[in-house]
């Protein structure tokens, strides 16, 4: 076996070159694990089959209204009933609306996210359970008995896959309380549209019992899947769902205004589930692919110059009568020893790196929460390893026997061809401009990131504390519920440290679009124009002493107070914007506003009588990280009690006052969950973590590239420098300046860099364009970050050729002249 003697051979030659051999494999590790990584992500969130029955089947319908802004009103109950009606091309419909629980009977009473579900919906996903049954035809109806079923992440995490929770009854709160039975728990599965704890029957909710839930056609917060009929297919179902909606809207046009543009889309669940990740990805993927570009260009450079350095050996071997096919074949198997080395170090490198990646890629996609490693990883590392052992093998010039022409026996120095130092100056300028493409692109994020980070909120959100105190109406009148909280404001503000304190409905940043894009309303002695509808404005409850808890200034009026509760006149507090665009050069205060918007019959407290203004406030933007006009309209909190969140000012350590306060609403109140306890500060920071991570993963590919980057043109021009040893010294001996030559090193070095700058740009540039037509919403960095990255780039290869210019001013002209 030839070849298995060359791998032999391979293994004593590599074993002379430690440095070079430790060098390559670690670099060929970095570009293969972090390839192999990123396959493992998308093959886990984009390709992997879902556990659903036949998931080419089943399908996502989706409602919007571009004229809001709302890329997804759902539907109410009323248009599902229609579709059910008229379509054909779907066998069957399931319907899934996300709701907010707060539990009791399943340990410590905690708050979950579930999804209230019909009796059509699991047999419509194609879902099974793991213990028990699921929710079926026979949970339906208003008289049927409570039924939840336990999602099994919550049920392996929370309850430590405790089987005997099947049959334990468990109380719901929320706008209401219910009682229910865990009936199930439900096999692993993607939980979409919602990452939900548990899933329950419809008469759980009161709301969803109710006869404004039941039949009004505005109130939609359902979401609505699909399973295709036998031999239809999705255009079809896609062109009919189009036509009943038009339909639909026709027959009610005053629940489909013009303005808001509604729509309905269909796409396949798979499709829709990976959606907000795919672009994600494909960009770490492409990210992946530069840093194995760049691995395998610098080393590429060390093999070349390895290469070069052993000419005398293969020019002797080659006198002796080794073929070309012989030469090539030992260098592949040393490509292959070293890439093999590289590609398993990779891949061990990369398992540890799926977990970082996996939790990156969780807050664009659930799937990615449940990655597995598998074979597929081995079986990309080993390509990855076979395709740069064959690059590398043929990347050096084989000399002949009767060559003549720069390759020939040992003469004592180093000789470099043209066509060498070109190869040499490729890959080096291959590297800086793969760097560039990285590095521009990480400075982009950092830079968006620093933009929302600094942006200024007007408070002080270092010392205001939030937390979860849910409303718990179990056995309580409304009466009771309020009590309780002006009891635990009360109770609260007399701790040490605490300043101030207040409750409202909803936390700033964590909830955003909570409540979709406002209600309308009208103003007291304000005219519309011809055809205008009423402005839009979201509303927010908030108990007196809110304003003051977070430090909101008061323009004119006053503050909500104790006569402000429940049972008292409707009052209201507006926001600036809301008194400059509503009351222009007015005094609005006890002025009055209607709410006219026709969703507000189905939320608990509204109504569309008169409200007067008592008091004006700046605008305070808690939709936005980077704050804007904010038209906002504040409900006393009495008046509109459906949640509850506890904001405590203070002078102290803020998480120091978790305890303390935890102990004392529990003190009142055994069953309250308090939860959630974080500053506003930490609140914005947690909305800005997805932008953060951006900023680091992008930024660790980028300065991991920098990295192999500066080291693969410091290795380039010292390479270099060793070769023209003899010539700085004939220089040197004429006359020459030793800063001279430092300075024609180092402005080789920054030729290359500049020379791959440009190359970066103009290969970013079309890459960018060609991606605009597969992605929505591509854009091109701006100037700062691109020039940015450029001076990086120059400053680190100048750096990085400082060495060997160094060395080239520093040789000694005797020994120089005496080196051929």
């Amino acid at each position: 076996m030839p070849f298995l003697n060359d791998l032999k051979t391979a293994v004593r030659s590599l074993s002379n070159a430690k440095g070079l051999t430790i060098t390559v494999v670690l670099t060929l590790a970095l570009g293969i694990g972090a390839n192999a990584a990123i396959f493992t992500l998308v093959r886990g969130v984009l390709l992997r089959p879902l556990v659903n029955r036949d998931e080419n089947r089943l399908i996502y319908i989706r409602q919007n209204a571009p004229g809001l802004n709302a890329d997804n009103t759902a539907f109410s109950v009323p248009e599902i009933q229609d579709l059910r009606n008229s379509i054909k091309s779907v066998k069957e419909f399931g319907d899934f609306s996300d709701f907010q629980f707060t539990v009791v009977g399943l340990g410590e009473p905690r708050g979950v996210r579930a999804g209230v579900v019909g009796g059509s919906y699991f047999e419509v996903m194609g879902l099974h359970p793991v213990l028990g049954r699921l929710i079926d035809m026979r949970d339906d109806g208003p008289n049927a008995a409570g039924a939840a079923v336990l999602t099994y992440r919550f049920w392996s995490t929370v309850l430590k896959k405790d089987p005997s929770v099947i049959g334990k009854g468990i109380r719901l709160e929320s706008m209401g309380a219910r009682t229910a039975t865990v009936v199930g728990v439900l096999e692993p599965s993607v939980p979409y549209p919602d990452e939900t704890q548990m899933m329950v029957n419809v008469v759980c909710s009161p709301h969803h019992l109710s006869a404004t839930m039941v039949t009004g056609r505005v109130h939609r917060m359902t979401e609505l899947f699909g399973r295709l009929a036998p031999g239809a297919t999705l255009e079809q179902a896609r062109a009919e769902l189009v036509s009943v909606h038009q339909t639909i809207m026709k027959d009610h046009a005053d629940a489909y205004p013009a303005s808001a543009k509604f729509g309905i889309e269909t796409r396949l669940l798979r499709d829709q589930i990976t959606s907000g990740a795919k672009t994600i990805l494909l960009v770490l993927l492409a990210a992946a692919a530069l840093v194995f570009i760049i691995a395998c260009s610098n080393v590429a450079n060390l093999i070349l110059a390895r290469t070069v350095r052993r000419e005398g050996e293969l020019a002797i071997r080659a006198a002796l009568g080794a073929t070309n096919s012989a030469l090539r074949r030992t260098l592949l198997a040393e490509s292959v020893l070293l890439c093999g080395a590289g590609a398993l170090l990779g891949v061990l490198s990369a398992r540890p790196m799926v977990s970082i990646l996996g939790s990156y890629a969780s807050r664009f996609s659930v799937r990615a929460l449940d990655l597995e490693v598998d074979s597929s990883m081995l079986w990309v590392g080993a390509g990855l390893a076979l395709i740069a052992a064959v690059v590398l093998a043929f990347v050096p010039r084989l000399p002949s026997a009767d060559s003549s022409n720069g390759i020939g026996l040992p003469s004592g120095s180093v000789r470099i061809t043209g066509s060498t130092s070109r190869r040499l100056r490729l890959f080096a300028v291959t590297q800086i401009a793969a760097s560039f493409l990285l590095l521009a692109g990480a400075s982009m994020l950092v830079k968006t990131l620093l933009h929302l980070q600094y942006a200024q909120t007007g408070l002080d959100t270092d010392h205001v504390l939030t937390m979860d105190v849910p409303l718990m109406s179990y056995g309580k009148t409304p009466e009771q519920i309020a009590g309780f909280y002006r009891e635990t404001v009360r109770r609260v503000s007399e701790l040490p440290g605490v300043d101030k304190v207040a409750v409202a409905v909803s936390v700033p940043w964590r909830d955003a679009g909570g409540f979709g894009p406002g209600l309308q309303f009208a103003a007291e002695g304000h005219a519309k124009s011809p055809g205008e509808e009423d402005q839009r404005a979201h509303f927010r409850a908030v108990s007196p002493g809110y304003f003051a808890t977070l430090g909101i200034p008061i323009v004119e009026g006053r503050d909500f107070n104790e006569s402000d509760r429940l049972g008292g006149e409707r009052v209201a507090i507006i926001t600036r914007s809301v008194a400059q665009r509503m009351f222009p050069n007015q005094d609005p205060v006890n002025r009055h506003i209607t709410w006219t918007d026709p969703v507000i019959k189905f939320i608990p407290g509204f109504t569309p009588e008169p409200i007067r203004i008592v008091g004006v406030y700046a605008d305070f933007d808690d939709e936005h990280v980077i704050p804007g006009p904010q038209m906002t309209i504040y409900h006393p909190f009495e008046q509109l009690m459906f949640g509850g969140n506890l904001f405590v000012r203070t002078s102290a350590n803020p998480y120091g006052l978790i305890a303390p306060i935890a102990r004392l609403i529990h003190d009142t109140s055994t069953d309250q969950p308090v939860e959630h306890a974080m500053t506003l500060s930490d609140v914005r920071s947690e909305v800005l973590s997805a932008d953060r991570l951006n900023s680091i993963v992008f930024g660790g590919f980028a300065i991991v590239a920098l990295a192999i980057a500066v080291v693969g043109v410091a290795g380039v021009l010292a390479f270099l420098v060793s070769a023209r040893t003899r010539e700085f010294g004939i220089r040197l001996a004429i006359g020459s300046q030793p800063k001279r030559l430092l300075a024609g090193v180092i402005a080789q070095g920054a030729a290359m860099a500049a020379f791959g700058i440009v190359t970066g740009t103009v290969c970013g540039y079309a890459l960018a364009r060609l991606a605009n037509r597969y992605f929505d919403g591509m854009q091109m960095p701006s100037t700062l970050p691109v020039v940015a990255s450029a001076l990086v780039l120059l400053a680190a290869a100048v750096v990085a050729s400082a060495l060997p210019a160094a060395r080239a001013a520093r040789i000694d002209v005797m020994q120089a002249l005496r080196s051929d």
